[in-house]
């Protein structure tokens, strides 16, 4: 019966803070951008559109450190960049903060159709594959859904082959499916009994260049040899399957070896009137081992460190500072983006909004944000900004990007530049994944955006809601 009443009493008090939180922003004045910084932005955004900062940046990072697989050599190298690149740049304050991740290593890979049709397949291990060499005649499932529904025990000593192709989609939209069949496969494998587990690329390309990208393992099971097929590969085993039995040795030398240690690498722009209040922009420093990381996240890197430079150019600061994050292991885990969420709980409120670029160098289409009704003027005003780069407003869409996630489910406030990613998945965690792939304009009318975003958004009077949430009810 206590125990009953506690639960009742928290209720009823956590429905009277939101209610008093309501109240209070709904008493909350309106958030406006003065015309002074409008025009400002406006010089800003043609000057950054001239520029091709971000596109330097980005060839420093991908061409003097290459690909940065989270807890490698490369790792320590491009933490050591970011940190010299900021300073190089002329950034007020330029910090680390220590990100530390179980480390997955991957030393080689291959695999062979055996028998009358014997022939190399090209494939990749997923992250967090364990290491072994698996020989098993091999079973083709059309989707995560069928693998599930197989019984259990009905696939021992076998190999499960999901053939799911992704579709290809401006937002990547396809990625979800894709994805699940990455994460979750391997479980539903191992709960039928199979003794690998191989997928089709989550990607849409027809390269023979395998996609990586991490995998998990659901508590309890023992984990098996798990990779992904390059696309042209999955048809070519899907037409031998439709031929008769095919059996397949899988060979894959990799896995976890301990803990190791990176860091977030953060350059600020400090503002003129209110230092200590910020406004987050950045990408993930992290990248796959198979390409140089150039989409995924070079290009985030550069754009935002650009953006944060031309806004320190200006005579007329913003009155916010503008922070840069270069945030570490995106790729394994968004572990960067929960050290920061966690290292800045208790300045939440300091900080303004933030947003990430994560989704290649493809041009900026839409913009939104989580701006409350209070702060819906100035969100309209960025949006006008915004309007002459070719983005439509299309408020409430969307929502916050990885390393940003976890810090908005704490209560920051987001905002979102949705890059066109119609041909993002062609590159995506594959070795093509290069510093050529990238169109300089298109870069620059992305950090024109961001640049924009970020000093209309560190000069509003007032606020965007970020403020922490009420923690649930028990």
């Amino acid at each position: 019966m206590r125990a009953t009443l506690s639960v009742a009493i928290a209720t009823l008090l956590s429905a009277a803070v939101l209610s008093t939180s309501g109240t209070a922003l709904a008493a909350q004045p309106t958030t406006r951008i003065p015309d002074k910084a409008i025009a400002t932005a406006a010089q800003l955004r043609e000057t950054a559109l001239a520029s091709d900062l971000g596109y330097r940046i980005t060839e420093s990072l991908t061409t003097e450190v290459g690909p940065r697989l989270a807890g490698s050599e490369a790792d320590a190298r491009a933490v050591a960049w970011a940190v010299a690149k900021f300073k190089e740049l002329g950034f007020d304050k330029v910090w680390t903060e220590p990100v530390t991740f179980p480390k997955w290593e991957r030393r080689s890979e291959s695999a062979r159709v055996l028998g009358a049709n014997a022939q190399p397949l090209h494939l990749t291990a997923l992250g967090g594959s364990p290491a072994g060499t698996v020989e098993g005649e091999v079973v083709r499932f059309a989707d995560l859904a069928a693998l599930e529904a197989a019984p259990a025990g009905s696939l021992s000593g076998k190999i499960a082959f999901i053939d799911y192709k992704m579709e290809r989609a401006r937002d990547g939209a396809g990625y979800g499916p894709g994805s699940r069949v990455r994460s979750k496969g391997p479980s539903a494998a191992i709960r039928a009994g199979a003794s690998a587990y191989l997928m089709r690329s989550a990607g849409t390309d027809s390269h023979r260049n395998p996609h990586t990208g991490i995998t998990r393992f659901d508590d309890g099971l023992t984990p098996i040899p798990s990779a992904a097929l390059a696309v042209p590969d999955a048809d070519q085993l899907a037409r031998l399957l439709a031929r008769g039995a095919v059996k397949v040795s899988v060979a894959l030398d990799c896995g976890w070896d301990g803990q190791y240690t990176s860091a977030n690498v953060i350059g600020e722009i400090r503002g003129s009137s209110k230092p200590n209040e910020v406004v987050v922009i950045g990408g993930h420093l992290d990248s796959w081992d198979l390409g140089t990381g150039a989409i995924d996240d070079g290009a985030g890197v550069g754009l935002t460190m650009a953006a944060g430079k031309l806004i320190g150019n200006l005579k007329q600061r913003p009155a916010r500072t503008i922070r840069v994050v270069a945030f570490a292991n995106e790729e394994q885990g968004l572990h960067g983006g929960k050290a920061y969420a966690n290292a800045h709980l208790a300045d939440l409120g300091k900080h303004q909004i933030g947003a990430e670029s994560d989704f290649g160098a493809g041009r900026i289409y839409e913009y939104s944000s989580s701006a409350p009704d209070y702060a819906k003027q100035a969100d309209e005003q960025i949006a006008q900004a915004l309007a002459p780069l070719g983005i439509a407003h299309v408020p409430g869409k969307g929502g916050p990007g990885p390393d940003i996630g976890p810090f908005a489910e704490k209560g920051l406030a987001w905002a979102r530049l949705a890059q066109d990613g119609t041909d993002y998945f062609d590159l995506h965690h594959t070795p093509d994944d290069t510093f050529d792939k990238i169109d300089p304009k298109a870069l620059a009318q992305n950090v024109a955006a961001y640049a924009v975003f970020a000093y209309l958004a560190a000069s509003a009077e007032g606020n965007f809601g970020s403020a922490p949430k009420a923690e649930p009810a028990k």
